[in-house]
């Protein structure tokens, strides 16, 4: 039985994810936006917490922290799920571009909120990135949140890159400490994912197309893969996998390590946290 934190439960493959953790025994802290949705989840799981929090707001971000903490002092695996496709540009209340922030910022400062009983716990980090990191992700250092020259899915792409080099800056700088990471695409998945944006992603997920994409019991299973999974066995630490769940190539950017080090240091700036 593991502890497993799973942001992003309310719906989609978190959701599906949940309901198959649940069923393997493993004791479950969930988080989401909807406290509607999250409520129907976990009154169906009965999970040892479900959090509400808004990723376009960094306060809540902080707030859920401390209430996982208030929880557990173990977590075994943190899944960073949560996320989507938005319209664009929009600044949040913390002054990042939305996208960027709910992918990428929120994540990443829950990570390091979490990460003494992480490191004390041997734990694994699991980051749903994207097919979309290769098609249309860049990193920019000079325009990091893609405010500039906004498009929908460019932004989207970018956030899912940010995901993988960010697993690839945890696997750097923590493996030694025995903490792993790893990212992976769940799959074209028909949910809910795209509803909120007028972009060529809603055309994929809510017409026609939508019957020729996998359910999200699919994505559900991939992520349950990684999570259930043992790092150097099931899968290696500081990797892309994709949806076959076999290491796969993405951006070239996600192989530089340089601009891994340097993508780090400058999430890291934005939120105000220290760079060791």
């Amino acid at each position: 039985m593991k502890t497993i934190v799973l942001t992003g439960a309310s719906d989609g493959i978190g959701a599906a994810a949940a309901a198959l953790l649940t069923r393997d025994g493993h004791r479950l802290i969930l988080t989401g936006r909807s406290e509607d949705k999250l409520k129907a989840v976990a009154h169906k799981l009965n999970p040892v917490g479900a959090f509400v929090a808004d990723y376009e707001r960094l306060d809540d971000v902080r707030r859920l922290a401390a209430e996982i903490r208030a929880a557990t002092d173990h977590i075994d695996v943190l899944v960073n799920n949560a996320g989507g496709i938005f319209d664009g540009p929009l600044e949040t209340v913390d002054g990042f571009e939305r996208t960027f922030q709910v992918n990428h910022l929120a994540a990443f400062l829950l990570t390091h909120e979490l990460m003494d009983i992480l490191l004390a716990s041997g734990a694994s980090v699991v980051n749903t990135a994207s097919l979309a990191a290769q098609m249309a992700g860049h990193i920019d250092l000079g325009n990091i949140d893609s405010f500039r020259g906004f498009s929908s899915f460019a932004a989207y792409g970018t956030s899912k890159l940010a995901n993988i080099l960010f697993a690839r800056g945890l696997h750097a700088r923590f493996q030694h400490a025995g903490l792993s990471a790893v990212a992976y695409h769940p799959g074209t998945i028909a949910s809910n994912f795209g509803a909120s944006t007028g972009s060529v992603m809603r055309m994929a997920y809510h017409t026609a197309i939508r019957g020729f994409l996998s359910g999200p019991v699919t994505g559900g299973r991939n992520l349950v893969h990684f999570a259930e999974g043992t790092p150097g066995e099931t899968w290696q630490s500081g990797q892309y996998y994709g949806s076959r769940r076999r290491i796969a190539r993405t951006s070239p950017q996600a192989y530089d390590d340089e601009l891994v080090e340097h993508f780090w240091d400058a999430s890291a700036r934005l939120l105000g946290l220290p760079l060791a």
